[in-house]
């Protein structure tokens, strides 16, 4: 999962991203308001989370443009600003969910896979396609009652499949799900991680399909 974390303390953005990183998401950073737009006009997130006191252009006003452009990834914000009348306000805005600095990094990644989970669709930590089965609590990997061993990189790729599940997800957003720590990763790179996990998947029920010219699907097969 790819994130826009805009932060413009440089320490904390550096501290959150590498605990981030260690989650399994693939984190960008940008340090003003400005940035972010910039970041947000030319990428796709699977979600944001903002700070409102950024220099050159707001938090809020970042979030008022987004929605005004109908841009609906979803937002958490992280505040300082604690108010019951600013998380009034900025969930009136349309942002998804307000969280107080000071915090607890497991109540951020909490309420961050909440909301990636309703932003989906679904709303069981549990995601399945035939007999694979995926925790987003946990992040384990299971066919059947085995435990999937997986390495990062087709942990990763397995995980931007599955939430897609039975829709067509380009190599670039594959390839963008795996830059973490700003490590690239080349379309033959790519390639060999979808070997490996089709036949970590062999008798799972489900099949990596390739589309030519579009893609990857995951999809359950007939026994």
């Amino acid at each position: 999962m790819k994130l826009l974390l805009t932060e413009d303390n440089r320490d904390l953005s550096a501290w959150l991203t590498r605990l981030l990183n260690q989650s399994g998401y693939a984190v960008e950073q940008a340090f003003s308001g400005e940035e972010a737009d910039h970041l947000l006009r030319t990428q796709t997130y699977d979600a944001i989370l903002l700070d409102l006191t950024l220099p050159l252009l707001s938090g809020q006003m970042l979030l008022r443009r987004l929605r005004s452009q109908n841009n609906g990834v979803p937002v958490l914000i992280i505040s300082a600003q604690d108010s019951l009348q600013d998380i009034v306000e900025h969930l009136n805005l349309g942002a998804d969910d307000y969280l107080a600095k000071p915090f607890d990094i497991q109540e951020l990644e909490a309420r961050l896979r909440s909301l990636l989970r309703r932003a989906s669709g679904n709303a069981n930590p549990t995601v399945s396609c035939g007999n694979l089965h995926y925790d987003s609590n946990s992040k384990i990997f299971r066919v059947r009652d085995r435990i999937l061993q997986l390495t990062p990189r087709e942990h990763a790729v397995l995980e931007a499949l599955l939430r897609k599940v039975g829709k067509t997800v380009s190599k670039h957003d594959l390839a963008d799900s795996l830059v973490i720590l700003n490590d690239m990763v080349t379309p033959k790179a790519l390639e060999v991680y979808i070997v490996r996990l089709r036949k970590k998947l062999e008798d799972s029920g489900v099949a990596i399909i390739t589309l030519r010219g579009l893609g990857y699907m995951l999809s359950a097969v007939e026994p």
